[in-house]
């Protein structure tokens, strides 16, 4: 298959599929006489993981490795379970800071009658100084992680 094909076939932009090549997700493919990239289907199984493991907001250094752990055989199935796991985890923790920023815009919101008066609680309150789960979020995740 060519990288037009590629691409239809699995919602992946050629764009992506590059990108992939670039960083060493997707391997080089072969390359037909007139240079036009030529996928095996092995490629394009690869390229729905890696687009499958996007869609779940895996980050390209655990889609590495999970493409490691896929294509050892060998593999304990526990290792897999491990970083999907810490992936959820990871995602609850990202929920919660969304639903707490919600909430904080809703109550912000709630004071704000939004007549055409210029006094509004929703600007007061952004100029204040509060706890910000998303930047605590952001802290958390580039802190090393400690070696058991």
């Amino acid at each position: 298959m060519n990288i037009g094909q590629v691409s239809k076939s699995t919602g992946v932009s050629q764009r992506m599929i590059r990108h992939y090549e670039g960083i060493g997700l997707m391997p080089p493919p072969d390359r037909r006489d007139n240079g036009y990239r030529d996928y095996p289907p092995r490629s394009v199984e690869r390229l729905r993981f890696i687009a499958n493991a996007r869609d779940l907001g895996f980050p390209v250094d655990e889609i590495s490795a999970l493409l490691g752990l896929w294509d050892d055989r060998e593999r304990a199935s526990s290792e897999v379970k491990a970083i999907a796991l810490g992936h959820a985890e990871d995602l609850a923790r990202k929920a919660a800071a969304l639903e707490a920023m919600r909430r904080t815009l809703l109550d912000l919101a709630e004071g704000c009658s939004g007549d055409a008066r210029p006094d509004c609680p929703i600007l007061a309150g952004l100029a204040e100084t509060r706890q910000h789960p998303a930047r605590e979020l952001t802290v958390a995740k580039c802190k090393p992680k400690e070696k058991e």
